[in-house]
This record gives C-alpha cells, structure tokens and sequence, in this order.
C-alpha cells in the first residue's frame, strides 16, 4: 500500500491508508484553517442534533474511513472521497443564517463548490501548482452534487438530476461521500436517508452511469436534452446546425487571445476587449453597450451561417446561457473552451498588459467562477496552462 500511495498523482495530506486506516483529525484541523473555520458554525438541530459543523465533518469523515466501500476504492479514488468529505459543508461559515426561527445554510453546496476550487488551487498543501485541474473539478463535483443521492426521489425530474449530476461527478463515488454524510450525523431519519443512498445506487446502475457520464446517442442529443424539459435522454437527434460558435470562457488574461491565436485559424472573432477599447469604455464601467454592439456583429455571421469565434470572460453560466441561447436560435453548434492559468500566474500577465484589468474585478470574477461542463454545449475543451 506504501508503494501505491507513493505514486499517486494528487494526495490530500492525512488521508488515511492501510494497514490502521489512522484518522488524525485533531491535525488536520490544526493544518488547516478554512477546517477551522467550521467550529462554532450551528445547524439545524432537527437535520444535526450532533453540533457544529467542525462536529459534523469529523463524524463524517470518522465513518467514511470505516467503509468498506471506501477502503476497497483504488487509492488515488479514497483521496478523492476524503478530499470532499473535508470539504463538502466548507461554505457553510459563510451561508448559515437564521430563518423564521430555523438555523438555515441554503446554497452552501454550490457555495462550498467555490470555495473548494479555490482552497484545491491555492492552499500550499497541493503542492506550488496547486491540484491538478481534473482531480480538483471531481472534489468539486462532488461538494456540488454531496446530498443528492439522500434526496434525489424528491426532484421534480430524479432521472434529470442524477444524470445531470454525472456529467461533472462520479456517481459511485457520489453514494460513498452521501453515506457516510448520513451516517456522520445525529437525527432520526438517518437509517431513512442511508436506505435511500442505497435506492441511489441501484439508479445510477440502471441509468447506466454510475462511474461515467451518461452515455447519450450524441452529443447534440446531450445538448438538447439538457436545454429542453419533457423529453427522454434516449433520444436520438438529427443533427441540422449550419455552423459553429466557439465561446471563450474564463478570467482576464487566463490564456484566452493565446489560444485563439493559436486556434481561430481565419474565423472571424468578436472580442469584447478589443470592442471596450473600440467604445473607449472602461472594464469597470456598465459593459451593456459593449455586449449589444457584439451581439450585432454576432448576428451577421449568425445570419450567413457563418462559424466564428466569441471571445471574452464568460465565467459565470447565466452569462453564458444567455449567449447560446442566442447561438442556437440561429442554428448554431457551441463549442466551450475554458481557459485558465494559475491565479499568481494571471496576475503577472494583467500587470504587463497595456491596460490591465483592475484586481479588484478579477478577484469578483473569480469568487464567483463557474466552470463550463458538458450540461452546456456540445463540447467542452479545456485549456489549463
């Protein structure tokens, strides 16, 4: 198990390992001062009659490093789970409140999803390059995705959500995390919840995805199926679009003019920089005008059936499904490509440029990063210096 452990690519410093699976959470909290955090942050007594979030996650994790499940995962896959244990309840300092009366922590998962990418990117205990951009967009799928399997019969549309789900998370890996969430908490419908991450993991077997996305006909199916309520992701679409938009996503100078240079070929290219500086408007001005003047060149080439390039920031998913909601009304396949450098990395190149971007707006964009997954566009490329 030794020489195993030694060759994992990514490690999460005190994950525990045979032969006595030894669980040091009293260092792990010293070693870690966003797991700090946690202690004194209440919860709902009726859901976590146990105590305070720093309670709660050592449960949790306590009872994972027990699994059998767990300790049978390969090793780079045990440091995956452990890493999300840690880290799924890590918005929860930031998102708990009181509401009428009741200790409430709506949004801590999405939340705690952009707190982990960056705890995983810049917490010198990954490494100078922080984790690697796959292992780290797992953690973070499963903080995103942690208390589906215990919920997910109560979804307007179960099959939407786990497939949903599947596309950025392991679901196998999904149940194990969800298990031991339920079991490291004190309240009376735990055994309830355990049996449902059970009825969860016969699911995704059924659905077919459960250590992979779902296996959809294409990937225009995909696409579709995603972006239209009511319809069945067995079907099979034909696929008639005219052209292809490639939307660039990312922050200010995470790579993005680099690979349209390299990329674009002789696609035309709407970039809103060079639009802002066309305009004379400032970054951190209202962007309005500079949107509209380049939805109007985007609907010339929309027009003529024409492929072309969009280049800007589009870090967040409201900002990007306005776009391809616009790019596919006019026939058009989407192409995502992410884009993204390490955050020290990025801020060199912004104070070299001409005109930099104000950090204060990069650090904004940042907090709130979304990053692209294939729920949005037919394919997904990602860039990652």
């Amino acid at each position: 198990m030794k020489a195993e452990s030694e060759k994992l690519q990514w490690q999460f410093p005190g994950c525990p390992d045979a032969p006595n699976w030894s669980l040091d959470f009293r260092a792990l909290v010293s070693r870690f001062p966003w797991l700090r955090a946690m202690a004194g942050c209440p919860q709902d007594p009726q859901w976590h009659a146990e105590g305070d979030v720093l309670t709660h996650v050592r449960m949790v994790c306590e009872q994972l490093v027990a699994m059998d499940a767990w300790r049978a995962l390969a090793a780079a896959d045990r440091h995956l789970v452990f890493a999300a244990a840690m880290l799924h309840d890590v918005a929860k300092p930031m998102f708990t409140k009181m509401e009428d009366g009741r200790i409430r922590s709506g949004g801590h998962a999405v939340g705690g999803t952009r707190i982990a990418r960056r705890i995983l990117a810049e917490d010198p205990a990954f490494g100078p390059t922080g984790t690697p951009f796959p292992l780290r967009e797992q953690i973070c799928a499963l903080v995103r995705h942690h208390g589906l399997p215990s919920t997910f019969l109560d979804k307007a549309d179960p099959q939407r959500a786990v497939l949903t789900a599947s596309m950025t998370a392991r679901c196998d890996l999904l149940a194990i995390l969800a298990e031991a969430d339920m079991r490291g908490r004190i309240y009376a419908g735990r055994d309830d919840a355990v049996d449902r991450v059970a009825l969860f993991r016969d699911f995704i077997d059924e659905c077919g995805c459960k250590a992979a996305p779902y296996p959809f006909a294409s990937d225009h199916s995909r696409f579709h199926y995603f972006r239209t309520p009511g319809i069945f992701p067995t079907i099979d679409l034909f696929d008639a679009s005219h052209c292809t938009v490639t939307l660039l996503s990312g922050l200010p100078a995470a790579g993005k003019d680099s690979w349209v240079r390299g990329n674009a070929g002789d696609q035309p290219v709407i970039a809103l920089d060079a639009l802002r500086e066309e305009l004379d408007i400032d970054p951190g001005n209202d962007q309005g005008s500079v949107v509209h003047a380049a939805k109007a060149r985007a609907k010339v080439f929309l027009r003529r059936h024409q492929s072309f390039v969009w280049n800007a920031t589009n870090t967040t998913r409201m900002l990007r499904d306005g776009l391809i909601d616009l790019f596919t009304a006019y026939g058009s396949r989407v192409r995502i490509v992410y884009c993204e450098a390490p955050f020290a990395e990025i801020g060199r190149r912004n104070s070299a440029r001409n005109h930099p971007v104000p950090q204060r707006i990069i650090e904004k964009l940042n907090d709130h990063l979304d990053v692209p997954d294939l729920t949005e566009a037919h394919e997904v490329v990602y860039a990652i210096a």
